[in-house]
């Protein structure tokens, strides 16, 4: 099994309630150490998630710029309405095409810096 794992600086709670939204879930299975979240479980478009608050090692964390996390979507409607409520701010045009393989597709980084790819499949 293969399960995600987001790491925050400090604003994981912040990132839960966005994505609650984003993706009509609720994180669950939380785990609270001085005040920050040290484990939370999501179910993302069915897959589960971990998600928690860096503790101690983020000068010894490398950068994740190589996670993505790609979702799929049924229609284009579908997916604009996630990403209405996941864009980050200020970031009036969605930055979504039509390609060969899918209706519309783009990549995106929400406030918290994870990578984001929407697609219609």
């Amino acid at each position: 099994m293969l399960i995600p794992h987001l790491h925050f600086g400090g604003d994981c709670a912040a990132a839960i309630a966005v994505y609650e939204k984003a993706f009509d879930t609720t994180a669950f299975d939380y785990d609270y150490r001085n005040g920050s979240i040290a484990h939370a479980e999501m179910v993302i478009h069915g897959q589960t998630v971990w998600l928690n608050d860096a503790f101690g090692n983020k000068d010894k964390m490398p950068d994740c710029d190589a996670v993505h996390l790609c979702l799929t979507f049924e229609t284009p409607e579908a997916l604009l309405a996630c990403y209405e409520k996941l864009k980050p701010a200020g970031n009036a045009t969605a930055p979504f095409t039509e390609e060969p393989y899918s209706r519309l597709v783009g990549n995106f980084l929400d406030r918290f810096g994870v990578l984001w790819g929407f697609m219609v499949v």
